[in-house]
């Protein structure tokens, strides 16, 4: 008997119809629940400000694989070898997969600060555009929701009530070293609106930009990947092109006293050329000597600074751009039609589980007694 009754209780089956029932009995309520979800869904979409991305996708170069036959064969006239080996590889110490470490620091984001950006006025309404540095532009010219400028205002007039009023901020010089908390909140901001991915298999860099005015996102994608270009540029030929500067320095000191030789030796000669005294052909030739040392020592700084220059040329890196920077013609977000719908339909999950909850019908569902 134990085991029938417990047979027949495990056996019962759920009853859909009550359920059914149970569910029309609070129709009522669906028709106040689900009306005022989707009204509050459409003040919160509706608050939140439009904003664009734009997307611009690099393929660097990995190793020294351009054609460098000219001047390998320059260099190796110098006794310096130029070629695609363990040296070609110690100029990736940056590699592609660290890019987006790179932009992610503090100094390259800081770097964007004063970036010029113009905000395009009304023509039809006779507003002028208006340029001015991207920090101001993202210190002041950003939409924020309703809500959020309702409770900024709160807590300004809040504060004023018992502190006074708070004097404007005058804008301090940027340390990355020491941000004030104004500028970190604008590097926080740029973490989230300037992304850097890299596959990982093909290397392709892709770098996104969202922000509230399409112009601007296509300016600003467009600057951060010429500013990566030239970071990564003066990163790979930096040894390059101190040895360069060294280069040239010795080079220039080696023609002035070569020209200084020279010209004492041609001096001399002028001067001493019906005298057939020994001391003066002795003087004559060390002159001579002094100015062919001179000259051989150029001549061998010159070939070296001929070699650091293609050196400098060898190092620098070339990116092909596989999509350019273009102002997007449709926002990518917020979208509000999908939130509506979401919101209802969790709002409907909200209201059936309660209604299942107080009919007692939860517990067979989820296989209780």
């Amino acid at each position: 008997m134990v085991n029938s009754d417990t047979k027949k209780v495990k056996a019962s089956p759920i009853d859909f119809g009550k359920i059914y029932k149970d569910l029309l009995k609070h129709k009522k309520l669906y028709y106040k629940i689900l009306p005022t979800a989707f009204i509050v869904a459409a003040i919160y979409a509706l608050g939140l400000p439009n904003y664009y991305t734009c997307t611009v996708k690099l393929s660097p170069e990995l190793s020294s694989t351009r054609s460098t036959s000219g001047l390998a064969s320059l260099a190796s006239s110098f006794g310096i070898k130029i070629g695609t080996g363990s040296a070609g590889m110690g100029s990736e110490a940056l590699f592609p997969t660290l890019y987006p470490d790179l932009m992610n620091s503090t100094d390259f984001k800081t770097s964007l600060f004063e970036v010029p950006v113009t905000i395009e006025g009304n023509k039809k309404k006779g507003e002028k555009d208006r340029t001015m540095t991207y920090y101001d532009y993202l210190s002041k010219e950003q939409k924020k929701p309703w809500w959020s400028a309702a409770i900024g205002g709160t807590m300004k007039a809040i504060a004023g009530l018992f502190g006074g009023t708070k004097k404007e901020e005058e804008k301090e010089a940027i340390n990355p070293f020491r941000l004030t908390k104004k500028q970190t909140a604008i590097v926080k901001a740029l973490n989230k609106r300037v992304v850097c991915n890299v596959d990982k298999k093909t290397m392709v860099i892709t770098i996104n930009v969202t922000d509230q005015n399409d112009v601007i996102c296509a300016t600003m994608a467009d600057t951060v990947k010429n500013r990566l270009q030239n970071f990564i540029t003066e990163y790979r030929t930096s040894k390059a092109r101190v040895d360069l500067e060294y280069n040239q320095k010795i080079c220039k000191e080696a023609k002035v006293r070569y020209d200084k030789a020279r010209h004492m030796y041609a001096d001399f000669v002028d001067h001493n050329q019906d005298i057939l005294l020994e001391s003066v052909r002795q003087r004559q030739t060390e002159l001579e000597n002094e100015m062919q040392l001179q000259y051989n020592a150029y001549q061998q700084v010159a070939a070296q600074l001929l070699a650091a220059e293609a050196k400098v040329q060898q190092d620098t890196p070339a990116f092909t751009t596989l999509q350019s920077a273009t102002v997007p013609v449709q926002k990518t977000g917020p979208k509000r039609t999908q939130m509506c719908l979401i919101f209802v339909f969790l709002a409907f999950l909200a209201t059936t589980g309660w209604i299942l909850y107080k009919e007692d019908d939860l517990k067979r569902l989820l296989g209780m007694s």
